[in-house]
């Protein structure tokens, strides 16, 4: 196994507050995010190495990478290894056919239907009074 024990260059906490919390160095902090942001490493083991919260540690990640200041300039950004692929031609929506005879001898032929366009129509058809139904 791996020993991956980080010295910071500076000192993590710089003080305590009044109730008690510790202040810490806004260098330093960057610094371990940066660290833990290499692969392999464990934010939960560098959490426990500087004497730190793993939640802690993860909110300063989580600021570090919202933060597009905290990036300092000539540091190499990472870029994801994926780029999404873009089609230039429309997409021809899938279409139906439908064709249905009623028990009253009304025919209906439906062609080149949008299936999206379908299930609203069938609704409004099947609210329609049918004939059978509303006979006294």
């Amino acid at each position: 196994m791996i020993e991956n024990k980080s010295r910071l260059s500076r000192s993590l906490v710089v003080g305590h507050r009044s109730d008690g919390r510790c202040r810490y160095a806004p260098e330093a902090k960057r610094e371990l995010v940066e660290v833990c942001l290499q692969p392999g490493i464990s934010v939960a083991r560098m959490a426990l190495e500087h004497g730190i919260n793993a939640n802690l540690l993860r909110k300063w990640i989580n600021q570090y990478r919202d933060n597009t200041r905290s990036v300092i300039p000539g540091t190499p950004t990472t870029r994801s290894a994926f780029a999404p692929v873009l089609s230039l031609t429309p997409q021809k929506l899938a279409e139906a056919s439908l064709s249905v005879t009623l028990p009253n001898g009304v025919k209906l032929a439906l062609q080149g239907v949008n299936l999206t366009d379908l299930s609203p129509l069938l609704m409004g058809l099947a609210a329609l009074p049918c004939s059978v139904s509303s006979q006294d």
